[in-house]
Parts: structure tokens; sequence; C-alpha cells
């Protein structure tokens, strides 16, 4: 059976060496930003947590296991993803329920 979770080898090393890592949730920025701003959004938080000394480890779900510490492709793909989904959700109308 497939694991469920999968940690990236550079989170991995750096837990065992005891360096610092800051976990970084996906969902508000992926769900919370249109496309292309929430990916540049992704992208410099990851920045700012380097130029801090510690190594970013961005949380998500991606084809159905659970991914801390996303590779290079990740990010984007995550982030398209979302906005094909949103892109191709039925329009919504507000309108007072009788």
């Amino acid at each position: 059976m497939a694991s469920t979770l999968e940690i990236s080898p550079l989170v991995r090393q750096a837990l065992a060496d005891a360096a610092p890592v800051v976990a970084l949730e996906s969902t508000v920025i992926a769900h919370g930003l249109p496309y292309p701003a929430n990916l540049e959004t992704a992208r410099r938080m990851e920045e700012v947590v380097r130029e801090h000394g510690a190594l970013p480890a961005t949380i998500a779900i991606l084809d159905g296991v659970l991914r801390v510490g996303l590779g290079e492709g990740d990010l984007p793909r995550l982030m398209e993803e979302v906005r094909d989904i949103v892109a191709s959700a039925l329009p919504v109308e507000s309108r007072p329920v009788d």
C-alpha cells in the first residue's frame, strides 16, 4: 500500500540535523488568492523563511498524498490546479431565499 505521507528528503535531513524547519500551510494561499498572486506569495514566503536561516516545508495534499516540503514543480502545479477548479465551478449568484 502506498504511503499517504511523504516528507521530502531535504526536510528529513534538516530534521535529522536539528536544523530549523518552518511548516507553511498551503490552503489559504491556494484558495484565498487568485492565480498567479497565490504562487508569487507562496514563493515569497519560502524565500523569507530561507533568508532567516530556516528550511521552508510547504505542506499540501497532491495526488492524495500529504506532502511535507514540496518539490520545485509542486507549487506551480498546486496553484494551477486550484485555478482550473475555480474556473470550472458553476457561478453562484446571490439573491434572497424565500
